[in-house]
């Protein structure tokens, strides 16, 4: 291979890893508020029921807060929790299906979580109004359930509130069998008078500074505005906050595998605002517009909440009425390629029955897919590698005369019609395919857990078989702790190394022999599912490349 060739690919990696590098440490940049919404009178607000944000707050046992109010029941196939009476107040549900981690006796993964417990996640309905006499439902109000006494998909619920002033509220909540709730608020007005009140939902979310990613997959605010998508990671939020004003669409707090969204009507006109409202805790609510109710008669505002997991194919099927509720998911640059990876991983799933072979078969299609490309390519490195000995000559015979030696150089490529460019176009098509499939094992739910053989339990993770016999000596970080499936990775691109020719330029012969060992280590901390199918990849690339090499003659 030429010395401009060599230099062509170590552009193309090291563009690729300044790619990588970007999206990892330089996440996209923050969404442009559409419109600035004016300070109201009243502030929406979840910490009316807590105590001063400046007092050290003291966590509690999460089952001593749930016994201590009044609560209704949540069940469901895939959900379990209950919704506090006392504020009407969704601060208590675990999703059924999905384990916090692969040890015995995991518990399930708790999406909402009460306040004054760590992680405190909740979602919160309510009425607000300009006229400080009319007495509002707040955190502190008590309501009362009429009818049925469990939420399930079968049974929806009631909650009454009466102000004592004619005025009664009045929510309706159902569930469907899987995570999406819908929510009707009414006013019933039996007063002698008009009032005007503005109906508004909130999230409020408490987030360790530690769990703030910055990787390759959002976590944060996601919303569809005005029909446009915006985005702002929970590291970028700050307590001036984003103003925006929508008609529809949908806003949510999204974390890696599991999100909690605001959906709206087409036609509803919406305030939101989102905003850090103290140390580490983080708010975002929507506001209705204005609804004069008159005396003796009564007005609705309608919304859903959906409150579960990243289930990719249950979000499709939502996006069919929800307009681009699929986006809550992070598909990335590559969209197009990222979305129908997972469609034909999860295809081969369910024919093979295990995600690890599914990867596996993937691979070897894609290969398929490529051989006419990679024939080409292959045969035009043989053909650099049989020449290499000329090459070579030909540098010892003009090594004082650059210009003449790119002449001599080119000459013999067209008497041995070989074009050193041909061999890069694998890797130009092989670097989506990485970035795709690198994307799909970190955002798939489906992937998360899922088992291969031996000792890998967990595809979405990295190995947990390492090999790290230095991590006692101090100050040796835990970058060097590298799997067994990294190493094998390793191992088959050296072997690619030893195929390939050997450049004439020493500082390359050396970049290229230390290659293998920053890639081991970088995908030594990559989901273990890639590193088997770049594995895989590796081995039937080396298997095509040395049947060529013997079809040309070259040893």
């Amino acid at each position: 291979m030429s010395d401009d060739l060599k230099s062509f690919y170590t552009a193309v990696i090291l563009s690729a890893l300044v790619v990588l590098g970007i999206n990892y440490f330089f996440p996209k940049e923050k969404a442009t508020p559409t419109a600035t919404v004016e300070e109201t009178e009243v502030k929406v607000s979840s910490t009316a029921d807590e105590s001063n944000e400046n007092v050290r707050v003291i966590y509690e046992n999460t089952d001593d807060i749930l016994q201590r109010d009044e609560r209704l029941n949540i069940k469901s196939d895939v959900l379990n929790g209950s919704i506090r009476l006392k504020g009407s107040r969704f601060d208590n549900l675990s999703l059924i299906k999905y384990r916090q981690s692969l040890d015995a006796g995991s518990e399930n993964v708790i999406l909402f979580n009460p306040t004054k417990t760590q992680d405190a996640y909740f979602a919160e309905y309510g009425w607000l109004s300009g006229d400080s006499s009319i007495i509002l439902p707040n955190a502190n109000t008590v309501w009362n359930v009429v009818g049925n006494q469990e939420l399930t998909p079968q049974t929806p619920v009631t909650l009454e509130w009466d102000n004592g002033q004619g005025v009664k509220f009045i929510n309706q909540i159902s569930l469907d069998e899987h995570y999406l709730f819908s929510l009707k608020q009414s006013v019933e007005n039996n007063s002698d008078k008009a009032i005007t009140l503005v109906p508004y939902g909130l999230f409020s979310k408490q987030i360790n500074p530690e769990n703030m990613s910055r990787g390759v997959v959002h976590e944060g605010f996601t919303g569809i505005i005005n029909d446009d998508l915006k985005e702002v990671q929970y590291a970028k939020i700050d307590d001036k906050g984003e103003n925006y004003e929508t008609t529809g669409g949908w806003i949510s707090f999204n974390d890696k595998y599991w999100f909690g969204s605001f959906i709206f009507d087409n036609d509803a006109k919406l305030k939101i605002s989102l905003r850090k409202i103290k140390e580490n805790t983080f708010q975002l609510d929507y506001r209705g517009m204005p609804i004069q109710i008159m005396a003796g008669s009564s007005a609705s505002f309608t919304s859903d909440l959906y409150a579960g997991a990243k289930e990719i194919k249950l979000l499709d099927k939502y996006a069919d009425s929800i307009k681009k509720f699929d986006l809550n998911i992070d598909f990335g640059w590559y969209y197009f390629l990222t979305k129908p990876f997972f469609y034909i991983l999860d295809f081969l799933y369910g024919l093979i029955g295990n995600m690890g072979w599914a990867i596996l078969l993937f691979a070897a299609f894609l290969r398929l897919m490529m051989f006419p490309i990679a024939n080409k390519s292959y045969e035009s490195m043989s053909k650099m590698k049989k020449i290499q000995p000329k090459i070579m000559a030909l540098q010892e015979m003009y090594k004082d005369d650059k210009m003449a030696l790119q002449r001599a150089t080119m000459a013999l490529y067209q008497k041995e019609k070989v074009n050193p460019a041909s061999g890069c176009l694998p890797l130009f098509i092989q670097i989506p395919i990485f970035f795709s499939l690198y994307k799909v094992l970190n955002i798939a739910i489906e992937i998360r857990h899922a088992p291969f053989i031996g000792w890998v339990k967990d595809l979405s993770a990295p190995d947990p078989l390492t090999i790290s016999a230095w991590s006692h000596i101090p100050y040796i970080p835990s970058l060097l702790d590298i799997g067994v499936w990294p190493l094998i990775y390793g191992l088959t691109m050296v072997l690619q190394n030893k195929l390939n020719p050997k450049p004439a330029n020493k500082d390359q012969a050396r970049m290229f022999m230390l290659m293998p060992v920053v890639f081991t280590l970088m995908f030594a901390h990559f989901a273990v599912g890639l590193v088997i199918y770049w594995t895989l990849n590796n081995i039937l690339s080396l298997i095509q490349q040395k049947i060529i090499m013997r079809k040309n003659g070259v040893q």
